[in-house]
């Protein structure tokens, strides 16, 4: 495919995790990469990477998403270089966990920021020049801990939460326009996630799984203009057969099974990697 035709995908939190192999996998379709994360060593290498395997253009954006003018700033520097995007995967986020109290506030401030404010102006900045060229794409990352209220993880799920709901009624809005919108809601994965939350325990369901075959199934969703994707069979039955009523009851079942995330690792099974299962 030559440059000039291109498409070229933007994809953020991109130096590890999801955001990767998003890169690698998009790269390998074809697309010319713009990567976004904080690191600028891990782009660069990432870029150069994938301009040596697959021949495609990379650019790498520092940016610190939890900031207010994030969205304003990336937008501005997109123009400045001439850059066209495409397809966004809104990929950067992180989580806290324990009990809602104890959790430094600025911490779930920034986590907003990046979960939610960041990826709802990216995906401002990008979507009116996909409608006007009649073609585009936005796949954005949420999560299993988003279908329900989950304790202890209480900011992190309902920022999740907002993600799906926003990529529902975003995709309802610009259908029949030629631009897809995917919500991708994997259960855990092995990535720096719980590294930084700070422990494995938060994965308080499901089993894990490896990067790859849930972005392999996120972009195939995509391509197919899925409203939402679940991978791996045990997400997706919870996902789609557990009961959503009454309310009360709902978060009172999970308050009891995110307790969890509040013991010591010690006390609970490290989960079993699996590259079947999200």
């Amino acid at each position: 495919m030559d440059s000039t035709t291109r498409p070229t995908a933007l994809v953020t939190g991109a130096s590890s995790g999801l955001g990767s192999e998003f890169a690698i996998q998009l790269a390998a379709k074809g697309h010319d990469i713009v990567l976004l994360a904080r690191t600028r060593d891990r782009l660069e290498a990432l870029a150069e990477r994938l301009g040596s395997v697959h021949g495609v253009k990379t650019h790498v954006l520092v940016a610190d998403l939890s900031r207010a003018d994030a969205g304003r700033r990336v937008a501005e520097e997109l123009a400045e270089r001439g850059l066209q995007v495409d397809v966004l995967i809104n990929n950067a986020g992180f989580g806290t966990t324990g009990r809602f109290e104890e959790i430094d506030p600025e911490k779930d401030h920034d986590q907003l920021m990046v979960n939610v404010v960041a990826l709802v102006d990216l995906t401002h900045a990008v979507l009116p020049g996909m409608l006007l060229r009649g073609t585009g794409a936005v796949l954005n990352v949420g999560s299993t801990a988003g279908y329900q209220p989950s304790p202890y993880l209480s900011v992190y799920s309902a920022a999740k939460t907002f993600v799906l709901n926003f990529s529902l009624a975003l995709r309802q809005e610009v259908r029949g326009r030629g631009v897809h919108v995917t919500a991708l809601c994997p259960g855990p994965v092995e990535t720096r996630f719980f590294e930084v939350i700070g422990t494995r325990n938060a994965a308080v369901v499901g089993r894990f799984t490896t990067p790859e075959p849930v972005v392999r199934t996120g972009l195939r969703a995509l391509e197919r203009n899925r409203a939402y994707v679940t991978p791996g069979l045990g997400n997706a039955f919870s996902a789609h057969f557990n009961p959503r009523r009454p309310r009360n009851l709902v978060a009172w079942v999970g308050e009891r099974i995110c307790r969890k995330a509040l013991q010591p690792e010690r006390d609970r099974p490290a989960a079993v990697p699996d590259g079947a299962t999200a």
